[in-house]
C-alpha cells in the first residue's frame, strides 16, 4: 500500500467518523446543551419574575407599614382623647360627690346643734326649776307647771 491509498483510506474512515458523529452523537450532545440552555434562561426568566415580584411585595409592606402606623397613632391619639375625658368626668364627679358629702355633713351638723340646743334647753330648765325650788325651798310640781316650762323653754 502506498502512502496515498492509505491517506485515502483514513480519509474515507475520517469522513464516516464525522458523518456519523454528526449523525447519531452530536444531536442528542446538541439538544442536551439547547435543553440546558433553555433551563438557564428559564432559570433567569424565574429569577427576575421573583425579584419583580420581591420588590412589589416589599413596596406593599411598605405601604402597610405606613398604614399602621398611622392608624396606631390615630388610636393613641383617640385613646388619649378617651383618657382625658374619663378623667375630666371622674373629676367632675369626685367634685359632685364631695359637694353631696359636704352637704350632707353640712345639714347633719345643723340636725346635731338644734339637738344639742334643744338638750341644753331642757338642762336649763331642769336647772331653772330646781333654782326656783331651791329659792322658794319647796317642790315645784313639773307637770303642774308645764305650761310655765314650756314658755320658759322658747324663751331660753
Amino acid at each position: 500500500m502506498s502512502i496515498n491509498a492509505t491517506f485515502f483510506a483514513q480519509m474515507a474512515v475520517f469522513f464516516m467518523l464525522v458523518v456519523f458523529t454528526m449523525k447519531f452523537v452530536w444531536p442528542p450532545i446538541a439538544k442536551a446543551l439547547d435543553d440546558r440552555a433553555q433551563k438557564i434562561a428559564d432559570g433567569l426568566a424565574a429569577a427576575d419574575k421573583a425579584k419583580s415580584e420581591l420588590s412589589s411585595a416589599n413596596k406593599r409592606v411598605e405601604d402597610e407599614l405606613v398604614k399602621s402606623r398611622t392608624e396606631t397613632a390615630s388610636r393613641l391619639a383617640d385613646a388619649e382623647r378617651r383618657a382625658l375625658s374619663i378623667i375630666e368626668d371622674a373629676k367632675a364627679k369626685a367634685t359632685e360627690e364631695g359637694n353631696k358629702i359636704v352637704a350632707a355633713a353640712k345639714v347633719e351638723a345643723d340636725q346635731q346643734t338644734v339637738k344639742a340646743r334643744e338638750a341644753l334647753r331642757e338642762q336649763v330648765a331642769t336647772l331653772a326649776v330646781k333654782g326656783a325650788e331651791q329659792i322658794l325651798r319647796k317642790e315645784v310640781n313639773a307637770g303642774v307647771h308645764a305650761d310655765l316650762l314650756s314658755r320658759l323653754k322658747t324663751e331660753l
